[in-house]
């Protein structure tokens, strides 16, 4: 599913217009980005949280050289899903 699918979900669950529906979505993705941007939790119940994790510095490996590489720390969105979300996964 993707950001126009969802929107059209909102469009036929409540009667929205796919504008106000699309920008629903986008805000609320917004929202999500901003504040894990801030290094916040986003916690939505019933469904997960997203989580900023740092990744540290390491050295890799040019695949096609073979010649050690510095990679730079850097941070990574993750989501953990709630019981509920697991639980329907999983049957």
């Amino acid at each position: 599913m993707n950001n126009a699918e969802l929107a059209e979900t909102l469009v036929n669950e409540h009667g929205m217009t796919k504008p106000a529906a699309r920008k629903i979505v986008d805000d609320v993705l917004a929202a999500i980005v901003s504040a894990a941007a801030k290094g916040d939790e986003v916690s939505l119940s019933g469904f997960g949280k997203f989580k900023i994790k740092d990744s540290p510095a390491r050295e890799g490996r040019n695949p096609s050289t073979g010649d050690a590489i510095q990679i730079a720390a850097s941070k990574k969105l993750t989501f953990v899903p709630a019981k509920a979300v697991k639980d329907a996964l999983n049957g």
